[in-house]
């Protein structure tokens, strides 16, 4: 490449100025323009010859450029904000569309302290483990480690990356699933394949884990790959790695050098060996490790690639508050009707009848917990109820199944898979490689039992309705509560089965929107598409008034807190696990609302759900409340299973209470020994879980980086490139001081009327038209109805681009290059300069180049030879404060500009000592970065002289009158 075209010189083509960047081929010669964006870059083929670049240099400001003082802070701001590149040791920040918490930072510092990144991300729900996970994915981008990458999420997940992909790094991910493959593989010439062909890709892990296209993937997989809701592809304990397709799938591009990045709120299941199948994804061995017994060294290791906090952990660090809301959990008791309650002592009585020949059978449990599936079903709602005995009336006539109920005691199979659940909704993280073991009732039912079946059902449908379902009514009360207060909440109602959620749709609606005029109510399962889902999530949150009754086809990943403010648990989860995943859609960072209310609705009479909360859920809880820490529970528990049935199946004492509202517990004094045992059993199961979680949190809440290493280059970062208080002085001082639009607060936001607003600049703001207003926002999380505007938000690129154009090409509404004033400011003629520094920062391992750009105040005051210099933080200090107290003649401002421009003439070995001292600043930034990375990868730091002269700003001293 010719001397003349080193990295960081400035050359002018075609009218326009360029900057040099870094090439590794000699005879391509890359180009980004002066101020443009990433896909601007331009790359000329030098032997082709036809017009060269030539030397270009930054001319200086003259009397044209005289301005307004004030509007000097608009141009230094826009210069700032506009930098895409910046020089310090976390490349990405400038690339960001969003300001990152602190806290955030911790893992993108323990990636890069690894040659090849693999991270297990497991920080509490709604802390932010996507945000974290983004910022990694970027910095590898930036640092030229990684080009491409992939996200393997669950299906209804897809378009959720897709959209945080867009909005938080402004790169377009192609989502690649059953309904998308098709399109994408016709928009590929030739034979490669989408895996390879698209760089950013966002992929439903249940489409890509099928043999058919598992070893494509692997084979093309990008150089990252983040795996969310890990915890979904542990291998189940005791299964084989071909027996779980998902485990199988991550743990063929684990045993690739790929960079891997594991995303979970519950690594641990409960069960050490699926925990175990995780840490192996990792490095190899990790596998082997017990954590309560662990040596010190193992743990150590283990830390390096494990990151794990807690709410209270972030909450405060580094002084900054991230403001999660207060969880107010309560518990609402509803009795069962007179009618109800005869029906279910009923069914109790013939499912004891109907298991008892079936003692000592292989397929014993089986049949218990078929039982219980049933029970369970009706107790939902009597819409489940009757899908159930439906279609156990259809099923009782097919003999040829008998023979799988043997079999499915032999085979380790998950809670709800046992259960025949006709009505059930699929749940996040349900593996479904295999077709679930369907229980059958014993074929020689006789006719009047199964007249008996028809009859329940038949009672079932009498009891639809607030008349004789109180469940319903409770809920009805619950929610018309919430709706009338003076901040209406907008709750979400989890049910488990989808005919319970259609139930509550059509007798709710009716009932609500008789008081709620305007109410949107929508029902969402498993049955709708996900985008039709998304679609209609989005639309519920222009209503005031808003009720989403869903399945758990929602309770894991989905983010749901910019329209929901509670949650009501319809049908109590048989897994604390679920409890957790369900309120974190609402409770996590973003949520606006203080409060957000948590309804836990259950039966004071219903035996199935006091054992649940009795034994399971109330612990659970007063732990979480206790310690911070969410329980990890088994999600195939076989204790609480078993519990359930001695309460309720094997006693023969057990039941419902004849007593009409008696509260029917199922511990008391007269219970058997093996209930009481099976009570125990939970119990013990939720201590032993404790003790797992406490051992994790021993190894991992140290917070594997202290908050002082970073702090220092955090702080750099917000005054380099423009905190959001930055943003929003610029925005909010540019639009009126320049453009004449209205620009006023509102609330916690600003309101913004475009009528005088350039056409680009409309386009560029969601909801802007001619004399449109719009709300908007500077802050994280966004107030509801508000659109944020950070620093990479296209409107504010836009504007940013606009006053820069304006005011060096001295055309349209533009801020002042010059300006010359009389200020109480300063006691002697003081100069300031607004300087634009490149640099070329090199990695002596690699000799690998990056060109970085950052904004630098500077100055002198007094006159020669007694000439002292300001550094950055006493210019920036005038600049901000300094306002003129008188006027001056246009002849004595030019003339005293003049002056300043030929003492800057003489200033050359100054101005080439300031440029230098920088690149010593950043060589050390960058070393003290690689001595916190442990490595040894120094850095080269060169200016590149000349620097930019952007603005020249004198200070005269009031006159005394």
């Amino acid at each position: 490449m010719s001397v003349a075209f080193q990295p960081g010189g400035l050359v002018s083509l075609r009218g326009r100025d360029w900057v040099v960047l870094p090439s590794a081929d000699p005879e391509l010669l890359l180009l980004k323009p002066l101020g443009g964006a990433e896909d601007e870059v331009t790359g000329l083929f030098l032997p082709l010859g036809g017009e060269l670049p030539r030397d270009a240099r930054f001319e200086p400001p003259s009397a044209e450029d005289l301005g307004d003082f004030a509007s000097a802070r608009l141009l230094h701001d826009a210069a700032r904000l506009a930098l895409r590149n910046g020089a310090g040791p976390f490349r990405c920040l400038a690339k960001l569309s969003f300001r990152p918490r602190s806290y955030q930072m911790v893992p993108l510092v323990m990636a890069l302290r690894q040659d090849v990144t693999r991270l297990l991300i497991a920080d509490d729900v709604g802390v932010g483990k996507t945000v974290e996970a983004l910022l990694v994915v970027r910095e590898l981008l930036e640092r030229r480690r990684i080009r491409r990458f992939a996200v393997l999420c669950l299906p209804q997940l897809c378009e959720q990356w897709q959209a945080e992909i867009r909005a938080k790094l402004d790169l377009e991910a192609v989502v690649i699933r059953s309904s998308t493959q098709a399109r994408l593989d016709r928009q590929v010439q030739g034979d490669t394949s989408v895996y390879d062909h698209y760089p950013f890709q966002v992929i439903s892990i249940d489409f890509i884990k099928s043999d058919a296209r598992r070893d494509v993937f692997v084979e093309q997989c990008p150089e990252l790959v983040i795996v969310d809701e890990a915890h979904a592809c542990a291998r189940p304990a005791g299964a084989a790695a071909a027996q779980q397709q998902r485990y199988h799938l991550v743990s063929r591009i684990a045993a690739k050098r790929q960079h891997l990045l594991l995303l979970t709120a519950t690594p641990h299941s409960g069960k050490a060996q699926e925990f175990q199948s995780l840490l192996g994804l990792l490095k190899p061995g990790f596998d082997s490790i017990d954590l309560p017994t662990a040596t010190q060294p193992q743990r150590r290791e283990l830390a390096r690639h494990f990151v794990q906090r807690k709410r209270a952990d972030v909450e405060k660090w580094l002084n900054e508050d991230t403001p999660f809301p207060r969880r107010d959990a309560f518990e609402l008791s509803y009795e069962l009707s007179p009618d109800y309650r005869r029906l279910f002592q009923a069914l109790i009585h013939l499912s004891r009848r109907l298991i008892a020949p079936a003692a000592g059978e292989p397929s014993q449990r089986a049949h218990y917990w078929s039982a219980l599936g049933l029970l369970r079903g009706v107790m939902s709602s009597p819409a489940a109820g009757m899908a159930m005995l439906h279609m156990r009336l259809s099923r009782l006539t097919d003999l040829a199944r008998d023979e799988q109920c043997a079999a499915a005691a032999a085979v380790d199979i998950p809670e709800d898979d046992l259960f025949f659940n006709p009505v059930g909704d699929s749940e996040p993280g349900r593996e479904d490689d295999h077709a679930p073991v369907q229980v059958v009732e014993r074929a020689h039912w006789s006719e009047p039992q199964r007249r008996q079946l028809r009859e329940f059902a038949a009672a079932l449908q009498a009891l639809a309705g607030p008349a004789q379902d109180r469940k319903l009514l409770a809920t009805a009360r619950q929610l018309t509560a919430w709706l009338k207060e003076a901040a209406p909440q907008c709750p979400v109602v989890f049910c488990r089965y989808v005919e319970t959620a259609r139930y509550l749709g059509e007798q709710l609606g009716p009932l609500l929107r008789q008081e709620f005029k305007g109410l949107e109510l929508q029902v969402l399962t498993s049955e709708l598409p996900d985008e039709l889902r998304r679609q209609r999530i989005e639309a519920m949150g222009r209503s005031r008034l808003r009720v989403l009754i869903a399945t758990d086809c929602l309770s894991e990943g989905i983010n749901l807190q910019q329209h929901f403010t509670a949650v009501l648990h319809y049908d109590l989860p048989w897994n604390p696990n679920r409890l957790e995943q369900r309120e974190g859609r609402v409770d996590r960072f973003g949520q606006t609302a203080p409060v957000v209310k948590a309804c836990l609705l259950y039966g004071a009479d219903n035996p199935i759900d006091g054992v649940v909360l009795d034994v399971l859920l109330r612990k659970v809880r007063e732990i979480r409340r206790a310690t911070g820490i969410n329980v990890p529970f088994p999600e195939d528990s076989r204790t609480v299973i078993e519990t359930i049935t001695h309460a309720l199946l094997l006693n023969p004492e057990r039941g419902l209470s004849t007593r009409e509202g008696a509260q029917g517990l199922l511990f008391e004094d007269g219970d058997f020994e093996e209930g009481a045992a099976a009570r125990n059993a939970v119990t013990d199961e939720v201590d032993a879980a404790l003790a797992q979680q406490q051992a994790c949190t021993s190894v991992f809440a140290q917070h594997a980086l202290r908050a002082q290493d970073i702090e220092a280059d955090l702080r750099a970062v917000d005054e380099a490139l423009g905190d959001p208080r930055a943003v929003e002085r610029f925005v909010t001082r540019a639009l009126p001081d320049l453009f004449g639009a209205q620009v006023r607060p509102q609330g916690p936001g600003w309101r913004i009327v475009c009528d005088n607003l350039a056409p680009a600049l409309c386009e560029a703001l969601p909801g802007a038209a001619a004399g449109a207003a719009v709300r908007v926002s500077f802050q994280s999380p966004t107030p509801v109805g508000f659109t944020y505007l950070g620093r990479n938000h296209a409107f504010v690129e836009q504007l940013c681009q606009l006053v820069m154009t304006n005011t060096l090409v001295r055309q349209g509404p533009r801020a002042a290059r010059a300006a010359v004033i009389r200020t109480h400011a300063v006691a002697t003629k003081t100069t300031l300069l607004l300087l634009r520094c490149r640099h070329v920062i090199e990695a002596v391992r690699d000799q690998a180049q990056l060109v970085a750009e950052e904004m630098l105040l500077w100055g002198w005051h007094g006159l020669p030879p007694q000439r002292g210099f300001l550094d950055h933080a006493a210019a920036e200090a005038l600049l901000a404060n300094a306002r003129a107290a008188s006027e001056l003649s246009p002849q004595a401002r030019a003339a005293f500009l003049a002056n300043e421009l030929k003492t800057l003439a003489r200033l050359d070995a100054a101005l080439t000592e300031l440029a230098q001292s920088q690149a010593r600043r950043l060589v050390e930034v960058h070393e003290r970065f690689s001595a916190l990375m442990d490595q040894q990868r120094s850095q080269r730091v060169h200016p590149v002289l000349p620097m930019d002269l952007l603005g020249v700003y004198v200070l005269l001293p009031e006159v005394p009158r």
